[in-house]
């Protein structure tokens, strides 16, 4: 063979060396370029942070190349404004928050639920009140976080009690800060939700005057993009799924998913495993039951003038 031959072939195979090379790196960025993140928001108590401290998601979607992000908020309306901007795909609330960002026009669509859990929220007064009845509290300084799930339990409370808003003296306050009006005795009674709830009665010993109990579903909600949601379908069923057997090993393992949001909440087990015990357990697609019952607390809600024009839950739920 001649010099010039070797050469040419010489240099074909660190051609094809380098052209197969290029292949496979390209290879390589598309399958990187395939790799899809999920974003998670999610709040430090609820079952999205048992979800992230036991790490069982990030391993069912290892196989079909998706990564799990997990961003945490203070509370729903804020996790549902990371929605709408799109921070996050997917997340957690309460039945409040998403009808306040669907009358605002957010992009969200509701994915599952937990089932009702009534006895997760209630009106407490301190362990020394005079009040005896829900009657008793005509005139008195009751606190609540405004737009909340227990603002709707308080309209079914005093409904049930013959009752309006108008004959309470209704302060508006977050959580914290109505703990501390509560703990003083700024106010006469708190209508509040767990974890606060338990820690209210583990804490300050405060006494329960009435519950969710045949007033309130209180739904928990699993909320997403909707353009995310009707582009990947089969991952929305695939975390829906995770998050119904994370619920069933939360029933079997009270203790353990209490140490869990240990650290994360700042509160004793004790507490912790009260408020665990009234959470309901299951993941579900939503049904038109559901969507029923989140409806009239849509309702509630603009005859109490809270949003400004009525909205229909359907809407925001993708046909199957």
């Amino acid at each position: 063979m001649s010099t010039f031959q070797t050469s040419f072939w010489n240099k074909s195979r660190v051609l094809s060396t380098l052209v197969a090379s290029a292949i496979l790196l390209s290879g390589c960025a598309q399958k990187e370029a395939e790799t899809l993140t999920l974003n998670v928001g999610y709040q430090k108590y609820g079952v999205l942070p048992i979800l992230k401290e036991r790490g069982t998601l990030e391993k069912v979607l290892k196989d079909q190349n998706i990564k799990v992000k997990w961003i945490e908020f203070p509370a729903g309306p804020q996790l549902l404004e990371g929605l709408n901007v799109g921070s996050v795909s997917f997340g957690e609330a309460g039945e409040a928050p998403p009808i306040f960002a669907q009358a605002a026009n957010s992009n969200l669509v509701y994915i599952a639920n937990q089932p009702s859990a009534p006895l997760a929220e209630a009106l407490i007064i301190p362990k020394n009140s005079p009040i005896q009845s829900i009657k008793d509290l005509k005139g008195k300084r009751v606190v609540l976080n405004k737009g909340s799930n227990v603002h709707y339990l308080l309209l079914k409370v005093l409904e049930a009690n013959q009752l309006k808003l108008d004959d309470i003296d209704v302060v508006y306050l977050p959580p914290a800060d109505a703990r501390a009006a509560f703990e003083k005795g700024a106010v006469d009674a708190w209508v509040i939700w767990d974890p606060f709830y338990a820690a209210a009665e583990k804490q300050l010993g405060a006494k329960v005057l009435a519950t969710g109990k045949n007033l309130v579903s209180n739904h928990q909600f699993y909320l997403a993009d909707r353009e995310f949601a009707q582009q990947h379908p089969e991952l929305l069923k695939t975390v829906v799924n995770e998050l119904n057997t994370t619920t069933t090993w939360v029933a079997q393992h009270q203790n353990e998913a209490a140490q869990l949001l240990e650290k994360a909440t700042g509160l004793d087990s004790a507490i912790l495993k009260t408020s665990i015990s009234r959470m309901g357990f299951g993941v579900k697609p939503i049904t038109a039951q559901v969507a029923k019952e989140q409806q009239f607390v849509a309702d509630a809600f603009y005859q109490q003038k809270l949003i400004p024009n009525k909205i229909n839950i359907q809407a925001a739920i993708l046909a199957h």
